[in-house]
């Protein structure tokens, strides 16, 4: 018998199969960077691409916050519905990223290095891929009541 989770996480397969994202791709997702050669050597607007497991999420309505975990560490990303569908279709965003995504799914980013207001380093995300849809949930995290992920 599955748990509650488990079969949230199985809709949410099938709305991303259906959308037309194979979730279980067979092709190589190459990374240039790794989260803690970003960190430990800062180049402001730099272009990187790199994977790893969506960790934490802060959806703020057409902008959101999370990290991302890959083997070296773990680094913040930000996306912003506008600089992922900078057309007229918002659905990579508002549905894929939003609602189908669940933590401990692994997705590559490609962006910009920048820091934040508060100084931390983080890539500001132009284009994400799903590379593979975690159906098991990740034993962390919590939410809040407005259904925010926070450690």
């Amino acid at each position: 018998m599955l748990s509650e989770q488990e079969l949230i996480r199985r809709d949410s397969l099938q709305k991303l199969i259906d959308y037309g994202i194979n979730p279980f791709p067979a092709e190589e997702f190459k990374s240039t960077h790794y989260s803690n050669d970003i960190i430990n050597n800062f180049i402001d607007g730099e272009s990187v691409t790199l994977a790893g497991r969506l960790v934490r999420r802060k959806i703020q309505g057409k902008a959101s916050f999370g990290d991302l975990m890959d083997s070296k560490g773990k680094i913040q990303v930000y996306f912003n519905r506008d600089y992922i569908c900078p057309g007229e279709d918002k659905s990579m965003y508002n549905d894929v990223f939003k609602k189908w995504l669940d933590l401990g799914d692994f997705i590559g980013v490609e962006g910009k290095v920048f820091k934040t207001m508060v100084g931390e380093t983080s890539i500001n995300v132009e284009k994400f891929h799903v590379l593979s849809k975690a159906l098991k949930p990740l034993p962390l995290g919590k939410k809040d009541q407005e259904g925010n992920i926070y450690d």
